[in-house]
């Protein structure tokens, strides 16, 4: 492994993690501050990163049945107040707009926070048979929840993400489907982002307001903090009762549809941050890489050079790889090498005089710094494999991290010395909520992040409260 020089431009992850990330999202040129508070500016390399998820989710989505829609930005608060356990979990988030053309309005509009009501209202609309079901529909949108405290892309007022929400006949079409897109978040982690997760049911305590069942999927950052990464709700009948969708059934009598919704948001960019960056910036997986490969000509005024690194860029582009020749004269190899090291291009190409003489070129990969030499004729054949193997070693280094930062424990003194040094902290649970919010103050503001298994044999207890143990759940602090 090559060693790699520290951007003295950003702080290092173990002297201060939150500031380090804060620099990488700004000298990466993923984001900057707009003039409201707690609202950023997608700019295009972060933006960029997003439609790499967004091509992904859409295939996959469409493919199991799901269609895009657009709902509007806001609800009314007469229809908003109709779920009273629903609007109880965001009314402190919501930002309401009072005024419009000039004129106090009487129904004050709600800026969504989400849209399972706005869903609910077009479906009360449109499906009157059993044979208008299942709908399966997605948005990709924005949405406002009024933060305290915001960080971009993992906490802000405002931030992008999609929501599918659907309808079925059945409890158990309802619970497919509730699994089946969970599934589908697990495997963007594991074939785009190289993010092992964690994935399970939700707590009582923890799953989404309205919900009958909450499941998650869960990454581990690299100072041992958890993330709530994506979710699948199990909606249960709640919401169609609530807002009056009906139909009417195959024995003839009027039923209200079974409810699911399930959402990622551009909180995955921030997990791609936090779980493959150094201290040098970015390191991006190749797959959702906006740039996949760059191209850097060495002493390019040498007849020849920018010629072969044009003629490269042609032949990985053929193959559908995103690559970029870097021909600015007016900046050196050493400034266009630490710039792209820092934005986490997967893998650099180096072409100078002696290496064409040679008939070969340098690769070097950004994940460990390493550089091989290939020759020129054999890049066709080899670039695709190599972001491939990329991939795959990024996976593994992230899975091994995960494995290595999950410990059982059997007591509040072993869970209290999980969670300060970070990482999951496995340990059999009541599942009272009483005793969770214990748990919140013993650990200093540690949460229940998902559940692990919920088949105990007899005798087993909550080690904090000595009641019968009903599950395993892994135990974190979390952003």
């Amino acid at each position: 492994m090559s060693k790699q020089i520290k951007n003295q431009e950003i702080t290092s992850r173990d002297q201060d993690f939150a500031q380090w990330y804060t620099d990488v999202c700004k000298k990466a040129e993923l984001m900057n501050y707009s003039s409201v508070k707690g609202f950023i500016n997608y700019l295009p390399y972060g933006y960029a990163i997003w439609e790499e998820i967004q091509a992904y989710l859409n295939g996959r989505f469409k493919a199991n049945g799901a269609s895009n829609v657009y709902l509007p930005l806001v609800i009314p608060s007469s229809l908003f107040n109709k779920e009273k356990e629903h609007v109880e979990g965001f009314a402190p988030e919501t930002l309401v707009a009072t005024y419009g053309g000039g004129n106090q309005l009487n129904d004050p509009l709600i800026i969504r926070p989400t849209s399972e009501i706005l869903f609910s209202d077009l479906y009360k609309n449109i499906v009157s048979s059993y044979r208008d079901l299942p709908k399966m529909y997605n948005q990709w949108c924005s949405v406002v929840r009024w933060e305290k405290t915001t960080r971009p892309f993992l906490r802000g007022s405002e931030f992008l993400w999609q929501e599918g929400h659907c309808l079925f006949e059945t409890a158990e079409q309802a619970h497919e489907n509730v699994i089946k897109f969970l599934e589908i978040y697990d495997d963007l982690g594991k074939d785009v982002l190289a993010i092992p997760f964690v994935k399970g049911r939700k707590t009582e305590h923890e799953k989404f307001a309205g919900a009958i069942a909450t499941y998650s999927i869960e990454a581990l950052m690299h100072d041992g903090k958890a993330l709530q990464s994506g979710t699948s709700h199990d909606l249960g009948q709640g919401f169609a009762k609530a807002f009056g969708i009906s139909y009417l059934g195959r024995k003839n009598v009027l039923e209200n549809p079974y409810q699911t919704s399930w959402g990622v948001s551009t909180r995955l960019i921030g997990a791609t941050i936090m779980v493959h960056g150094d201290d040098n910036g970015l390191v991006l997986p190749p797959r959702v890489a906006p740039i996949q490969v760059v191209i850097i000509p060495i002493r390019q005024q040498t007849p020849g050079v920018l010629e072969a690194c044009h003629e490269i860029e042609q032949v990985i582009a053929k193959q559908g790889i995103r690559v970029k020749v870097d021909d600015d004269d007016n900046k050196s190899p050493g400034w266009k090498f630490a710039e792209y090291e820092m934005k986490g291009i997967p893998l650099r190409i180096e072409v100078g005089p002696r290496d064409l003489e040679n008939g070969q070129a340098v690769l070097c990969k950004r994940y460990n710094g390493e550089k091989d030499l290939l020759p020129i004729t054999e890049i066709e054949g080899n670039i695709a494999k190599v972001l491939d193997d990329i991939h795959t070693k990024m996976y593994q280094k992230a899975l091994e991290h995960l494995n290595s930062h999950i410990s059982d424990v059997e007591d509040h003194e072993g869970l209290k010395a999980v969670l300060e040094k970070g990482g999951y902290a496995r340990m059999k649970f009541c599942g009272e909520e009483e005793c969770e919010l214990k748990i919140k103050e013993l650990t200093n503001g540690g949460t229940a992040r998902c559940i692990a298994s919920e088949n105990l044999p007899e005798g087993e207890v909550c080690p904090i409260c000595g009641k019968p143990a009903k599950m395993v759940v892994y135990f974190a602090k979390a952003y």
